[in-house]
């Protein structure tokens, strides 16, 4: 037997019920968001036309979009019509993709998921939801939204763009000796302005010698020495105009479009081409995309940054000072990637007042045994404090020459070295042989006493106790959330353009697993609670059930040898 199942049937429904459960994510996702002050949602609109939809109600559809993996402004504008809670949050009121789109795209919306987590820090602060009181920070690097062969070089660049200032300074030399532009400086001359005023001068040059041409007669012997004049002069025009004028605007737009980079995409202007760990044609392929750096704690996101910056040990000092809520942790702790000497010095300056941990790029191998035993290392060989020298392993004695002084280009860091110098007066001729170098020269080694005594506090501090159980806590805290992120909730890249429009598609996605896991946290408690009282009870009827078949049983087998003594 089945039940009636007929399509186009006339049915009166009465629906009561047009509320979404209390443990459902819509419900939180609500909470919060009602939470931020109304000054903060609302922002600067038209007094005329129609009235904007409500920025707490878009932020609420596309976080909820978000949890459920919709990232296409039609599909969440198809969410809307066939999705009950989506319905729900947004009061039922039809939302086209493109006012999603521009409202997920705006200045106002960056702006208003960069200050939500602001109010979850605090949040999590009320609710001792802040693990130790330890900030962990860690980056990811995410393919951007942009055709992967539209790179420009900076020095590719800069090479045809210096061929460029030559040609532009020939062709002023040029108009010069045919005394048809005034005189200007050369660096002007390499400028799309002076450029400009080159091929300003030359047109109105040609324009006289037009107006002078009208009025010469119309045969003259041997051709008229103005017409050829004028001829010359518009091939200079023409390779101003249509040539040098504008590859040299391309370059100079080009040039402030790197802004230090490297490389750039026609596509998205803003993303670096970069290496992904994503290498599907393990060819080290590089790709557009953003390295993004991200502050966790208790698997919480924070606070979350954007940079060009490939590499993370650039990224430290910008992301700690634009983030709002650092007084709020007591301890700073990120991985190798970071352990340079310009960011131990850095926290040691600005951060006094909180404990780091950070492992430096050889801190790993430093604590092997075949390290240890090395004797090519400096570290281990032989120093007399007094005198200040070195023996290495042959016996060589290196004497101190002269202090070195080296800028770092990348940072702008200047490190200071003490220049050791092997003696040319050893004990035996076989030494003095090895304290030469295959050149001829003398042996040197560099040492840098202030990057040494860096190293020796970070690893007193975590080869303590207190650093051991605080760094082993980064593994499973900030690394769980950009596996979640890329393979839970599917986002290996972005879904807009644009530095500002990617970190408000990547904000979203951050806020909105947090509020996932706050959640999940709180529902899975209650849950918890509620399973157990269900356990509880089954388990009080199974034992009663089990205590009357065995009275039944007992009182049964009573009866039968009962029965049976008296026969």
């Amino acid at each position: 037997m089945y039940q009636n199942y007929i399509t186009g049937q006339t049915a009166l429904t009465l629906n009561l019920d047009f509320t979404i459960p209390n443990n459902h994510l819509p419900t939180v996702i609500s909470w919060f968001v009602d939470s931020i002050p109304e000054e903060v949602l609302l922002d600067d609109t038209a007094q005329t036309a129609r009235p904007a939809y409500h920025p707490a109600m878009m932020l609420k559809i596309l976080l909820f979009a978000y949890s459920r993996r919709v990232f296409s402004g039609r599909k969440i504008e198809l969410m809307l019509e066939e999705n009950w809670p989506m319905m729900v949050l947004a009061e039922h009121q039809k939302i086209s993709y493109h006012t999603i789109n521009n409202f997920r795209s705006s200045d106002h919306a960056n702006q208003l998921i960069k200050k939500s987590f602001l109010y979850f820090t605090n949040l999590l602060e009320q609710e001792g939801l802040i693990n130790e009181g330890a900030i962990f920070i860690d980056g990811t690097k995410i393919e951007a939204d942009a055709n992967r062969y539209t790179f420009v070089w900076r020095k590719a660049v800069e090479k045809f763009h210096d061929k460029l200032k030559d040609q532009a300074v020939e062709l002023y030399d040029e108009l010069i000796a045919k005394e048809v532009v005034k005189v200007m400086a050369k660096e002007k001359v390499q400028t799309s302005q002076g450029l400009t005023e080159l091929a300003q001068e030359t047109k109105t040059k040609i324009e006289q010698l037009t107006k002078e041409i009208e009025q010469e007669p119309k045969a003259i012997p041997g051709g008229s020495p103005r017409k050829a004049r004028r001829r010359s002069l518009k091939k200079y025009l023409h390779r101003l105009e249509k040539d040098y004028l504008p590859r040299i605007k391309k370059y100079e737009q080009a040039q402030a479009l790197f802004a230090g980079r490297n490389s750039y995409s026609k596509t998205d202007h803003d993303a670096t081409f970069m290496h992904m760990k994503e290498d599907h044609m393990k060819n080290g392929q590089l790709k557009p995309g953003y390295n993004i750096q991200t502050a966790t704690t208790n698997q919480y996101v924070v606070d979350f940054a954007l940079y060009p910056n490939p590499t993370d040990f650039k990224t430290l000092e910008p992301f700690l000072k634009q983030l709002p809520t650092l007084d709020k942790f007591d301890k700073i702790v990120v991985d190798a990637g970071y352990g340079s000497e310009y960011n131990y010095s850095m926290l040691e300056d600005k951060y006094s007042d909180k404990e780091y941990f950070i492992l430096y790029t050889m801190y790993e191998k430093e604590q092997s045994r075949k390290y240890r035993k090395d004797p090519t290392k400096l570290t281990n060989w032989f120093y007399d404090e007094k005198d200040d020298y070195y023996l290495d392993q042959n016996g060589v004695r290196f004497n101190f020459k002269y202090y070195s002084r080296r800028k770092e280009r990348s940072t702008g860091q200047v490190r200071d070295f003490k220049v050791y110098e092997a003696d040319e007066f050893q004990a035996t001729p076989e030494l003095e042989q090895l304290a030469k170098a295959k050149g001829g020269r003398q042996r040197q080694v560099r040492y840098n006493p202030n990057w040494q005594y860096l190293k020796e506090k970070a690893k007193e501090v975590l080869q303590s106790p207190t650093g051991r159980h605080i760094y082993g806590m980064r593994k499973y805290d900030v690394e769980p959330v950009f596996g979640h992120l890329k393979n839970v909730f599917v986002m290996r890249g972005t879904h807009l353009r644009g530095k500002n429009k990617v970190e408000t598609d990547f904000g979203i996605a951050f806020m909105m697993m947090n509020l996932s896991k706050y959640w999940a946290r709180r529902w899975s408690k209650d849950q918890y609670a509620l399973l157990t009282n269900k356990n509880r009870k089954k388990k009080t009827v199974k034992q009663l059930k089990l205590r009357v078949s065995l009275i039944v049983f007992l009182h049964l087998r009573v009866s039968f040898f009962s029965d049976t003594f008296v026969r």
